[in-house]
């Protein structure tokens, strides 16, 4: 990740590589804190229409639905009940079962509790406030 100013959007923009997360969410400022709070991400902007979050050199996007009043992809967001159905936003080499006891302790939705799973990681499933689905794991 280069060096940049993560209030600056062209700034940001020209730091975006790869492959990125932007979620359309509900509440920013809540769904950055179950970010923050449950898996470790660091939070390097926030408003109520954004945010820039790191994770282990990786940067993830979240922007409030009425910040992409202007974009199409709204339209294929429902108006009540969980989003992102059928995605599985990975995280690895983070401890699922200390995110899991984060997650309860918090009061968030644990669809799948930790396990050892066949393909060689231990696992949990974590819905965020919005019903996305996150999963932490570390190789067993």
């Amino acid at each position: 990740m280069t060096d940049f100013d993560p209030k600056d959007a062209v700034q940001v923009g020209h730091a975006l590589e790869g492959f990125g997360v932007n979620l359309l969410v509900s509440d920013v400022a809540r769904t950055a804190g179950f970010l923050e709070q449950v898996f470790g991400f660091s939070r390097l902007s926030c408003n109520q229409d954004y945010s820039l979050l790191s994770h282990d050199g990786i940067l993830f996007q979240l922007h409030a639905d009425h910040a992409y009043s202007k974009n199409p992809l709204p339209s294929l967001v429902p108006e009540s009940g969980v989003r992102g159905g059928g995605i599985e936003l990975r995280l690895f080499n983070v401890q699922p079962d200390k995110a899991e006891r984060k997650a309860r302790e918090a009061g968030y939705e644990i669809l799948m509790e930790t396990a050892d799973k066949p393909h060689g990681l231990r696992e949990c499933f974590i819905l965020d406030p919005d019903g996305y689905c996150w999963c932490p794991s570390v190789r067993i």
